[in-house]
């Protein structure tokens, strides 16, 4: 692919698909990892969903008593969020955000994987930088080591774990950088192996 911040045709898929997309839910198996993300947070800490689709993350976050501000490029998807949220959501591209040490947390679910591999290190120095020293990073990424599209014509950079470890080391200063790997499924509904990251901003 050509050097450039985000896939054009991903954005208007969400965007196309958003209600069937919502309706589908999340088949890959993150809720465990969800709660286990939030255990990790003092209370009351304020968190950024990046990504954040349909709301349904954001929900459960601001369930478990956290802060939680939304942020999707797709303004349908954006749109089925602020109504289940009861309140607005932030329409944005990765590439747009320049929040500074705003957030204690960002949890980043299937939503960095379709960012193109030519800007996927800026992207993250700007989660970086939006997140306040010591904040705490989760994200997940469908793993493969090649970039390319799945069937419903979708980018995704699917990076091996050895390539999602550099992405990291090159965008800033992370400490307690753990990746996990398990199986699940996505919209399309075929098995896929996941790459789950986290990371802390240093001080």
């Amino acid at each position: 692919m050509s050097e450039k911040t985000h896939d054009p045709k991903t954005l208007s898929f969400y965007d196309a698909e958003a209600e069937a997309y919502a309706a589908r839910g999340d088949r890959s198996n993150v809720s465990g990892s969800l709660g286990a993300f939030l255990a990790r947070l003092a209370p009351g800490a304020h968190v950024l969903d990046l990504g954040s689709g349909d709301g349904r993350h954001a929900a459960a976050i601001m369930e478990a008593g956290f802060e939680v501000t939304a942020l999707d490029g797709s303004a349908g998807l954006a749109a089925i969020a602020s109504r289940r949220l009861g309140k607005p959501v932030r329409v944005a591209r990765f590439d747009e955000i320049e929040d500074v040490e705003a957030f204690d947390a960002v949890w980043a679910h299937a939503s960095l994987l379709h960012v193109p591999r030519d800007s996927i290190v800026d992207i993250l120095a700007r989660v970086h930088r939006a997140l306040k020293p010591g904040g705490r990073l989760f994200a997940s990424f469908k793993s493969g080591g090649a970039e390319g599209r799945d069937t419903l014509d979708r980018y995704y950079n699917y990076p091996s774990r050895d390539e999602l470890a550099a992405w990291v080391a090159a965008s800033g200063q992370w400490s307690d950088v753990e990746i996990g790997e398990t199986g699940g499924s996505g919209y399309d509904g075929k098995p896929t192996e996941w790459l789950f990251l986290q990371a802390l901003r240093n001080e």
